[in-house]
């Protein structure tokens, strides 16, 4: 009798530890379970809701087709004017000029992507067809625009008012030195606000898995302000910036590309899927990697990884606070912000 009572007394104890625990993890921002299930679509920052939702209508829709949704999704904040690190509106580099970057791929492991491209509202379109009409993965500079003009796509000016004036105020001191989330200040975006009013813009990645069973991912950006002319983060670059793997699950990073490069790091997090590692302890393992590589560096930039397996869990995770990153499904629609390293 006394060895049933302890046990019902470890059992209600036990049970008590376990709901603690996921008060505990839906106070830090994450769902109060594990939420899984197809489709989904998860994406970086806040203000991939709104990206998503795009998403969502392809994913909803019968036969929906995951590459379809990421492509609709990542051109919503390519056409936002107030998002400064994506698209239209994108902050130039220091000659003044708005240059982008984007990729795509597909549940068969085909891709495509440009950099260095200009005057094109939608570079993400652009990658897609890069994949699909021609033998490359990648077109850069002239000749991407030079493929894109030849699809339809017409020139335009991506440099907006807003951003010209914030050009011309780095000017006076040209002082070049990437900031811990400078997102976080960026500010009069079209994406809901994080508690304490920080609003986010980066890069978007994008990942989804349609009702089909079968994964895709889109990256697109105009990369760090006031690069040099003719800079490439991770995020037109297959396995660094996206890695899909059909089997197993998706990656994409954000932050610092030159970090997320150098560990090939959307291909490492996919490769940890594939040795078992939930997408949230691959993320954190990718994340780890970098610090490992370089300790003091790591305390001064910002690197974060999502990822999304087949079995339509998810998980995040940064080197520093202030990362977010939005999730859409037919249960929940919200915006986390992310666990980190530091």
């Amino acid at each position: 009798m006394s060895t049933r009572r302890k046990f019902i007394q470890h059992s209600v104890t036990g049970s008590l530890g376990v709901l603690a625990g996921e008060k505990l993890v839906a106070a830090a921002g994450r769902p109060e379970r594990p939420v899984q299930g197809k489709p989904v679509v998860i994406s970086t920052w806040n203000f991939g809701k709104v990206a998503n939702a795009a998403a969502w209508e392809v994913l909803s829709s019968a036969n929906g087709r995951a590459l379809d949704a990421v492509e609709a999704g990542v051109k919503v904040p390519e056409a936002d004017p107030n998002n400064q690190s994506v698209g239209y509106g994108g902050l130039p580099d220091r000659d003044g000029h708005v240059t982008l970057d984007a990729c795509i791929m597909d549940e068969y492991y085909n891709c495509g992507s440009v950099t260095c491209l200009e005057h094109i509202m939608h570079p993400i379109s652009v990658a897609r067809l890069v994949m699909e009409k021609t033998p490359h993965i990648i077109l850069t500079g002239e000749g991407a625009l030079q493929f894109a003009l030849s699809q339809g796509f017409k020139k335009q000016n991506l440099l907006t008012p807003r951003s010209e004036r914030a050009w011309r105020e780095w000017l006076k001191k040209s002082k070049y030195e990437p900031e811990i989330n400078i997102e976080n200040r960026l500010s009069g975006g079209s994406g809901p606000q994080l508690p304490g009013g920080a609003d986010n813009h980066d890069t978007i990645g994008m990942l989804a898995l349609d009702a089909a069973g079968n994964l895709s991912g889109a990256c697109t950006t105009s990369g760090m302000a006031y690069k040099l002319r003719g800079r490439v983060g991770d995020s037109p670059i297959i396995g660094a910036g996206l890695y899909v793997d059909n089997e197993f699950g998706a990656a994409t990073a954000t932050g610092v590309g030159e970090e997320v490069i150098r560990i090939v790091g959307s291909h490492l997090v996919v490769e940890l899927l594939r040795q078992g590692m939930s997408p949230e302890a691959a993320c954190r393992e990718a994340v780890e990697r970098i610090v490992r590589r370089g300790p003091e560096r790591s305390k001064t930039l910002q690197v974060g990884f999502i990822a999304l397996n087949k079995k339509g869990e998810f998980g995040a995770f940064a080197l520093q606070k202030g990362f977010s990153y939005a999730v859409k499904n037919n249960t929940v629609e919200e915006v986390y912000p992310c666990i980190s390293y530091y």
